[in-house]
C-alpha cells in the first residue's frame, strides 16, 4: 500500500510520489532561539521525527533541513530586557534545544542551518526579485511585492482583498502596499547588522527559509515542507511567493501542517503561568510519556495537555513494562508465524501509518496486538509479539522501550512481590495492607488486567 498524505496546499490527501525515485528532501521550520522550548515544539520536533522514520521504514530515502532563526525581533527585544548581547542569548537557547533534543531521544536533523550564517545567499536571492519587478527597495528596507505575484493566497486558501482587512496598518511604514512584506531590515542604531547593497541591515523572518531549505536540500521544488499550522500565514504563503517568483516553478509538491498544542484548553502563555518548558516537563515526566501523549492525537489535530492525560500516559507505559515482563518468561520461538489476529493487528498498524500517519489508529493496534497476545496464553506468542511491538515502537515511533526501574530497594521489591502473591491467592486483605505500606514508602501500586505494576509517587 501507498503512503498518502493531506497536502495542505491542494486541500486533500495524495498518495507520495518523490520527484526523485524514492529519495524525498524535506524541510521544516525549526525554532527561534530568543527563549527555551516549550511542549508545543516538542510535539512538533516529534512528530516530524515520526514522520521521517516512517518514510524511511517504507523504503524512502528521507533527506531531513530543520532551520534554526539565530536574528530576529525577538532575539533583539530578549537581548535588551536581559542587558545580554544578542549573540549570548542566541547561544544560550541554542545549547538548550539540543539539550532538549536529547533529553527527548528526537534526533537531530540531517542540517540544521542557521540563518546568520547564510546572509549571502539571502541577499542574492533579493537582488534576483528586485531584477525581476517583485520586490523594491524603500530608504534601506527591501519589500516583496505581493501585488505583482499573481497566486499569492493560493497556500492559505485567502483573497488578497480578505487578506487586507486582517492586515494592521503600520505607522511610518514605507511599503506601497499594506500586504507587502520584509526582506531584508535596515538595522537600528546598536542592532545587529550585516552589510547589504542597501545598506547595513538584516535579512527578514521568511527570506531564511525560502534560501535554506533550496540551498541544503540542493533543488528549486522540495518534495515535503513541514510546520506548524500557525505558519500557513503569513509564514508559508510567503516563502512560496518569494520562492516562485524567483525561480519560476513550484516550491514544495506537499505542504503538512501539523496542530496547536493548549493547556487545559487554554493557549500556552507566561502571563497566564501555564507555559511549560520541555526542560520542566522531562523533569515530572518520562520522554517516553510524552511521545504517547503527543501520538493519542493525530497530527493534524489540536492536542491538550493536562495531568489527567498524563496519568493515563504513565498507565499505558506500564501495559508495555508488564507486557515486557511476561514476554521475558518465554522463549524466542524463531520460525513459528504469530496468530491471524496478532498479524491482523500488526497490518492496522501499517494501515494506519500509510493513512497520513494516523498514530492513534496505530498506536491501539500495538495494545490490541498485546491484548490479542495474552489471549493465546502462548509464551512463545506473548515473546515474539513483545519483540514486534518493541521493533514498531522504537523504530517507528522512536520510544525508549526501557522498562528498567531505578532505586528499588530489596525490602520494595520483597513486599511487592508478597503483594503479588497475595492477590494471586486471592488474600486482598494482606493484598491492601502491602499496598498501604508501600505507599508509605512512596510506591503507588496500580492493578490492572495485565497485572500488578508500580511507581514512585
Amino acid at each position: 500500500m501507498s503512503v498518502e498524505i493531506y497536502n495542505s496546499l491542494t486541500k486533500k490527501k495524495e498518495v507520495l510520489k518523490p520527484i526523485k525515485n524514492k529519495a524525498i528532501n524535506m524541510y521544516s521550520c525549526g525554532v527561534t532561539v530568543y527563549d527555551k522550548c516549550h511542549i508545543g515544539h516538542a510535539r512538533s520536533l516529534y512528530i516530524f521525527d515520526v514522520i521521517k522514520r516512517y518514510l524511511k521504514f517504507s523504503g524512502y530515502s528521507v533527506k531531513l533541513v530543520r532551520n534554526i532563526t539565530d536574528i530576529d525581533d525577538k532575539i533583539i527585544q530578549k537581548a535588551n530586557d536581559s542587558k545580554k548581547d544578542w549573540s549570548s542569548v542566541v547561544k544560550e537557547n541554542i545549547d538548550s534545544y539540543y539539550q532538549d533534543l536529547k533529553g527527548l531521544n528526537v534526533s537531530i536533523a540531517d542540517i540544521e542551518p542557521r540563518a546568520t550564517e547564510n546572509i549571502p545567499e539571502m541577499i542574492k536571492h533579493i537582488e534576483g526579485l528586485i531584477k525581476k519587478d517583485f520586490a523594491y527597495e524603500s530608504e534601506g528596507d527591501v519589500y516583496f511585492n505581493v501585488r505583482n505575484f499573481k497566486d499569492y493566497g493560493k497556500l492559505s486558501g485567502q483573497s488578497i482583498e480578505k487578506m487586507k482587512e486582517a492586515v494592521r496598518i503600520e505607522k511610518m511604514s514605507t511599503k506601497k502596499d499594506p500586504l507587502d512584506f520584509a526582506l531584508w531590515k535596515k538595522s537600528k542604531e546598536g542592532e545587529p547588522s550585516w552589510t547589504s547593497p542597501w545598506g547595513e541591515g538584516r535579512p527578514g523572518w521568511h527570506i531564511e527559509c525560502s534560501v535554506m531549505s533550496m540551498k541544503y536540500l540542493g533543488c528549486e521544488t522540495l518534495d515535503i515542507h513541514a510546520g506548524g499550522r500557525d505558519l500557513v500565514f503569513p509564514h508559508h504563503e510567503n516563502e512560496v511567493a518569494q520562492s516562485e517568483a524567483l525561480t519560476g516553478k513550484p516550491f514544495a509538491k506537499c505542504w503538512i501542517h501539523h496542530g496547536l498544542l493548549t493547556i487545559n484548553s487554554q493557549k500556552m502563555s507566561k502571563s497566564l503561568g501555564n507555559f511549560i518548558t520541555v526542560e520542566d516537563a522531562l523533569k515530572k515526566y518520562k520522554s517516553d510519556e510524552l511521545k504517547l501523549f503527543f501520538l493519542t492525537s493525530h497530527y493534524a489535530s489540536s492536542i491538550d495537555f493536562n495531568e489527567e492525560k498524563m496519568s493515563d500516559m504513565h498507565k499505558n507505559i506500564e501495559r508495555f513494562k508488564i507486557f515486557n515482563t511476561e514476554a521475558s518468561k518465554g522463549q524466542s520461538g524463531k520460525g513459528e508465524n504469530l496468530p491471524e489476529e496478532i498479524e491482523k493487528y500488526h497490518k492496522e498498524f501499517l494501515v494506519a501509518m500509510d493513512d497520513d500517519f494516523n498514530t492513534p489508529r496505530a498506536l491501539a493496534a500495538l495494545f490490541e496486538m498485546i491484548t490479542q497476545a495474552y489471549k493465546t496464553k502462548n509464551q512463545n506468542v506473548i515473546y515474539q509479539t513483545n519483540q514486534l511491538v518493541c521493533k514498531l515502537g522504537q523504530d517507528i515511533f522512536g520510544l525508549s522501550m526501557n522498562f528498567e526501574e531505578k532505586d528499588l530497594s530489596k525490602e520494595e521489591g520483597v513486599l511487592l512481590e508478597e503483594r503479588k502473591q497475595a492477590r494471586h491467592h486471592k488474600d486482598f486483605k494482606r493484598s491492601d495492607e502491602l499496598r498501604d505500606l508501600l505507599k508509605e514508602k512512596g510506591i503507588i501500586v496500580e492493578d490492572s488486567k495485565e497485572g500488578q505494576s508500580w511507581r514512585r509517587a
